[in-house]
């Protein structure tokens, strides 16, 4: 447990344990097996630090790293070793294929005008150069449309020039396993991956990795469920905790009854209440809806937010702890052993990917180390 008087210039600290990461996803490549567990690492890794998150990964056994954008995978190329495989879910603008290919890093190709350009991009480099072809099997998001697929499938030219590592798709529910768009998803999937016989393929995502076997296929890709939120956004259903967010109590007061709390006076006091401002607010990633809503935490006791969550403030009931708890400079529990992140996010409307990714950079970060595979739980 951190030292609750600890001094910082800041008003809120963010500890990520590496060990609880590592731990998470030998639970899910156990799980997948004999799938390969890759990690998506996108969003500077949901928000926790692409750099210290992927190498942590890569010594727990991952060689395989999805991210969003070139410029993404740029950033934690030198994080790790070379022969570490980062692949860019949404492919690449026109213009940056060089760039791309020059540092050994595999495009999505996910239209037939990216198809074309990274076919052209080997062509000149006079050599094959590797990529993932995404087909849309009914999210209709990202992905070649059927037909689409099918011509790829029978262009040699483009067969010549690009190596195909994997064909996949994405699950637009698999947070809900009983949702019927699973089966129709897969059924169109393996459909269109026929074409492309021999080449591995991917479909499950977090949600599919606690899908049934069928749905693992070559290749997972874990997002969420690595970082210790739940796919299917219930706290009952994620794996080990990875994050703990705490918040310096900045001031207290108690105010009398009828008093109005926070912009527009949202919240009335119905009795003399003694409140603890906090100093982070929705600059810092907590969402204005969890004003009248969320809560804190503090020596194991639920401390409710009152009123509208500010900029850099939020305001908590503190009347039912004992006089002079909490003092000025304390720590309130956001995201921890009494309120995992889904638990936050289901206060605030929301699902545990947005709170992750919104995490702001005036924490401190603190990151618990990964001592190897087979380092156990950290005391």
């Amino acid at each position: 447990m951190p030292d609750n008087r600890a001094p910082t210039a800041r008003c809120g600290r963010l500890w990520i344990d590496l060990s609880a990461l590592a731990r998470n996803y030998a639970a899910i490549a156990a799980r997948v097996a004999p799938a390969a567990a890759a990690a998506v690492v996108k969003a500077d890794a949901y928000g926790l630090g692409s750099g210290p998150v992927a190498s942590a990964l890569w010594d727990a056994g991952c060689r395989r790293f999805f991210v969003a954008h070139l410029d993404e995978a740029l950033a934690i190329r030198d994080e790790l070793p070379p022969q570490a495989e980062l692949i860019v879910l949404n492919g690449l603008p026109p213009g940056v294929e060089p760039l791309c290919a020059r540092h050994g890093i595999v495009p999505v190709l996910n239209s037939p005008g990216q198809a074309e350009r990274w076919a052209e991009t080997a062509r000149a480099l006079d050599r094959r150069l590797p990529a993932v072809l995404q087909l849309d099997s009914g999210m209709s998001r990202l992905g070649l449309a059927p037909e689409d697929g099918v011509r790829l499938a029978h262009d040699d030219r483009f067969r010549q020039a690009v190596d195909l590592r994997l064909v996949m798709s994405h699950l637009a529910s698999s947070g809900t396993p009983d949702s019927e768009a699973n089966a129709m998803q897969i059924a169109a999937f393996d459909r269109l991956a026929a074409a492309f016989p021999g080449v591995p393929r991917s479909l499950a995502n977090s949600g599919g990795a606690f899908l049934a076997a069928p749905y693992h296929k070559d290749v997972v890709r874990a997002g969420i469920a690595l970082y210790g939120g739940s796919p299917s956004g219930d706290p009952a259903d994620a794996l080990e905790p990875v994050v703990r967010l705490d918040a310096r109590v900045v001031q207290v007061r108690t105010v009398p009854e009828g008093t109005g709390v926070g912009y527009d006076l949202t919240h009335r006091c119905t009795r003399p209440t003694r409140i603890a401002t906090i100093g982070v607010g929705y600059a810092d990633g907590l969402p204005r809806t969890l004003g009248n809503r969320g809560a804190a935490w503090f020596d194991g006791r639920r401390l409710p937010i009152l009123g509208r969550v500010s900029m850099d403030s939020i305001t908590l009931d503190v009347s039912d702890l004992p006089a002079g708890q909490p003092e000025e400079g304390d720590w309130v529990e956001i995201i921890g052993p009494h309120q995992p992140v889904d638990v936050l996010a289901r206060d605030a409307g929301t699902i545990s990917y947005e709170i992750l990714t919104s995490l702001g950079h005036r924490y401190d970060r603190h990151y618990r180390p990964f001592a190897g595979v087979n380092s156990g739980r950290p005391a």
